[in-house]
Parts: structure tokens; sequence; C-alpha cells
């Protein structure tokens, strides 16, 4: 494999090698760089195995991952791109590969958990807590909606004047609960109910307001929409046991909680498209290396 060769998998992604290159999905290399379009990996052939097999068997995923990550301009207000990838999400709730997920994963029942999210007032701070510890803060339906009525506080009070967003338990939030994926009427609604209900979007706009005053503070699973939701505030601080990863693809999907515009405006596209389709995670000190925190306790 020569140093400027290039790759290309299964959904249409191009990986290049060694050789960074703008229109490749990302670049894989075996030297520390600082280039967002490149990831450091210890054996690039490992590495590009891996990732065939992952796109083989998630082709309209990768694709679409790809496809998105493309078209966000992470520059731009959050809203346009919070419809793109929930646009392109909900498409792929109505795809095959999720279809087959749900047929593997069997029947699932949703757990119901009191109090979902604690939100306390401290005189100009609103502290937000996800309270379903049980389950690593799994992100659920109505964890969803008590955040962003939690968030609303913060949002139509010009009082409050910093947010911090944290997670009781062993971890800040481990994604999506898997036990409610599938229970959706249908992808459109699910569409609606994403994006005029939306997280991301009050937490964007509270970073445009406090800036590094809306700070998030993880540890544990930080992971899939806990990541995304994160990597909104306008500071993240990690704990040494954090683990960082995007793992939807594994369900045939996409980040659906806003992290193609959350991420990949710490990140870059490339690196953002790398977490998706290797399913690889990665440490504090690499989080804080390539800007997806801010710090390490």
């Amino acid at each position: 494999m020569t140093a400027k060769s290039a790759v290309e998998l299964a959904g249409g992604i191009l990986v290049a090698v060694e050789t960074p290159s703008d229109g490749a999905t990302f670049t894989l290399s075996e030297h520390d760089t600082e280039d967002r379009r490149v990831v450091t990996v210890s054996s690039v052939p490992d590495a590009l195995g891996e990732l065939r097999e992952r796109c083989a068997r998630w082709p309209q995923a990768a694709a679409v991952c790809d496809d998105v990550l493309r078209a966000v301009d992470p520059a731009a207000p959050a809203y346009g791109g919070v419809i793109t990838e929930s646009l392109a999400y909900s498409t792929l709730q109505a795809g095959g590969e999720f279809a087959r997920w749900l047929a593997e994963r069997g029947p699932a029942a949703p757990v119901d958990i009191p109090e979902p999210v604690q939100a306390d007032r401290v005189e100009d701070t609103l502290y937000v807590r996800f309270n379903r510890p049980q389950r690593h803060n799994a992100f659920s339906t109505d964890a969803r909606a008590a955040l962003l009525e939690a968030l609303e506080v913060a949002r139509l009070d010009p009082s409050v004047r910093e947010v911090v967003l944290s997670g009781n338990g062993r971890s800040f939030c481990s994604g999506g609960d898997l036990a409610e994926f599938g229970t959706f009427a249908d992808p459109a609604s699910a569409h609606l109910a994403r994006t005029r209900h939306s997280p991301a979007l009050a937490l964007a706009e509270l970073t445009g307001r406090l800036g590094r005053r809306c700070r998030a503070e993880v540890h544990g699973q930080v992971l899939g929409s806990g990541l995304e939701m994160a990597a909104f505030c306008g500071w993240v601080q990690a704990r040494g046991d954090a683990v960082f990863g995007l793992p939807e693809l594994r369900l045939g999907l996409i980040p659906g909680a806003g992290g193609t515009v959350s991420i990949t405006g710490r990140i870059g596209r490339w690196r953002t498209a790398y977490l998706v389709l290797s399913g690889q995670t990665i440490d504090p000190p690499t989080a804080l290396r390539w800007g997806l925190i801010d710090a390490i306790e």
C-alpha cells in the first residue's frame, strides 16, 4: 500500500492513507498529526479491515452518514444541520438495516424510571443532572422531555447565568435507551418529535448566550446522544474514567441528537465520520487533543 493510496469501501466511503485529503471521508495514518482530517491508528491495514467489514454490513447507514457530514456546515446556525440530520435519521429508521437490528434484538420493554432528570437552581446557576443511573443514564423519551423542560427554564429566564449538565451514578449518559428503539409510530412523527422538542437546539441557544458558562461535566460512558448533547455545551470537562464514542452504526443508524453538528463543530467531519464508521471509543487524552473536550479533571 503506497503512501498516497486510497481505498473505497462499501457505501462509497473513501479512506485515504497517510496523505490527508479533503475529499476523503477521512485519512488513516500510523503517524501522529494535528491535522483534523487524519486519524492516527496503530495499524492502518488492521483499521481498514475492520472498517471494510462494518461498511459492508451497514452500507446504507455508512453512506448516509458520509452524506450528512458533508452537507452540514457546523459554522452555520444549528437548526439547519439538526433538521438535515433528523431527516436522514428518519430515512434510516424506515430502512432494512435498522429493521434487521430490531429483529436481531428481539422484543424489548421500555423501562419507566421516575424523575429521569433532576434540576436545581442555586442563585444564578441551574444544575441539570441525568437521573437514570440504573441504566447508565440511557436517554429515553421521558428523559428528553424532562431535559428540555429544565433547559427551557434557563432559555427563557435571563437571570440564569450558568448551566451545568451532568449525570448521576456511574456514567454521564450511555446514549439512547435501546429498549425504546423501534417504538416510534412512523419516521415522519419521529422526525417532528426530535426537531420540535430538541434539547440540542436548546443547548446550542444557551451556549450562544452563555458561552463556556453552559458546561457539561462528564464521566463514565459518554456515548451516542450523551456525547452529542455534551458537545453542544460551551465547555466540556471530563473525568479520567470517561469513554467517548458514537455506536449508532451497529443499529443501522447515524447520530440523531445533533451530533453531526455539535461533534463536527469540535473535531471536524473527518474524525466524526471515523467515530461513527469505526465504532471505536476514545479516551480523555485523545478527546482533549482532538478538541472534543476542553479539560480533564
